[in-house]
């Protein structure tokens, strides 16, 4: 049996960035937030009498968990070991942004069992930091991955962004030059999108901002494949690449449709049959908590076999799949297949290179 992960949202953030659309809320004052870890771990305590389960994988994601303070993250730590079947070799991985950290916190991290860094970079250009408005610049990037090696970290992920507006091929390239001289063990490689509802969608629409240009932002994912395989990173998902034995093991798992259970606000679960997710307004799922009523928001079936296809997809090695389900799709496949979109080996499919280019177009054939 599969063990599960667990995601926990920590919403804070010293700004907000041009073109986040994740529930995030600025950092105001120490009360707040304490109130927030207190009402996390009420929800992990309760969680207790619905089910006893067994977790290899946890999660800090955000908003910036790295606000946290030790005690904080020790709290949170302490009522889900108190309340769960954590293994022994659990990968817990916090997300962090630069200049939120110090070596003496970091160690403390360490210690208290955080073993896997995820590192908001997002670019080292100082232009394109500004347009994100991502509150650090490129020399806090650089100091904050040193105190990661010094604090003992050996197992860190970079996230950097492609397609920026104005972000030319060359830009790119000083970005991935820089990150693999860095040889962080994961990289995770995205090409922006903009949200309607992020300030970098108001300054493209208002003329402000040039918009993405695609044709750009292919090239950079091409140049992007080539270059990591090169210098021995494996693509192990579309947008993510590791050194061999370094992949996301949480992540990894909404890919394969392991169960996962979401703590905090707009936290989202799936417990192998159902998604549901919790309210997205911090101040509201806090309410809800400590009046001891449910902060869940949705909750719905899902079409097992439809996303374990469109998210099997997403991994490089592709899925298998029943001759039945080769019939039920050999039309589509057969049309993908001739647009050098997905390959069919006997029962295995995959996306082809060009297919990773327009995978949502792919996607969408299964959904």
């Amino acid at each position: 049996m599969s063990l599960a992960g667990v995601y926990l949202h920590i919403p804070f953030c010293k700004s907000r960035c041009s073109y986040c659309d994740f529930a995030t809320d600025v950092w105001r004052d120490a009360a707040s937030v304490e109130r927030y870890v207190d009402a996390i771990c009420s929800e992990i305590s309760d969680f207790k009498s619905e089910i006893l389960m067994s977790v290899d994988t946890i999660y800090f994601g955000g908003g910036t968990p790295s606000l946290l303070s030790p005690e904080q993250v020790e709290h949170i730590l302490n009522v889900f070991r108190g309340n769960f079947d954590v293994t022994a070799d659990v990968e817990i991985t916090m997300e962090m942004n630069p200049a939120t950290v110090t070596p003496e916190t970091l160690n403390a991290y360490r210690e208290l069992g955080v073993n896997r860094a995820s590192f908001g970079v997002q670019t080292f250009n100082e232009q394109d930091l500004k347009l994100l408005a991502r509150g650090h610049d490129a020399n806090d990037a650089r100091q904050t991955y040193k105190m990661l090696r010094d604090a003992g970290f050996t197992n860190i992920s970079f996230d950097l962004i492609a397609g920026l507006p104005g972000q030319t091929l060359d830009d790119w390239t000083r970005n991935l030059d820089e990150a693999l001289g860095m040889s962080p063990e994961h990289l995770s490689l995205y090409l922006l999108e903009i949200h309607e509802s992020t300030p970098l969608a108001e300054q493209v629409r208002s003329g402000r901002r040039k918009p993405i240009d695609e044709e750009v932002a292919a090239e950079m994912y091409e140049l992007m494949l080539d270059r990591l395989v090169n210098v021995g990173y494996e693509q192990y998902e579309i947008s993510n690449f590791s050194k061999p034995g370094y992949e996301s093991r949480h992540n990894s798992k909404y890919w394969t449709l392991d169960s996962v259970y979401g703590f905090g606000v707009s936290a989202h679960s799936f417990d192998g049959t159902q998604r549901y997710a919790n309210v997205r307004d911090t101040a509201q799922y806090v309410e809800k908590i400590e009046s001891g009523s449910s902060p869940e928001a949705f909750r719905e079936n899902i079409d097992r076999e439809s996303e374990s296809i469109f998210l099997g997809l997403r991994l490089e090695r592709g899925i298998s799949m029943t001759s039945n389900q080769i019939d039920k799709y050999r039309k589509e496949i057969e049309k993908l297949a001739a647009d050098d979109l997905l390959a069919l080996d006997g029962n295995k499919l995959k996306l082809t290179r060009r297919g990773k280019l327009f995978s949502n177009e792919v996607f969408a054939v299964f959904v």
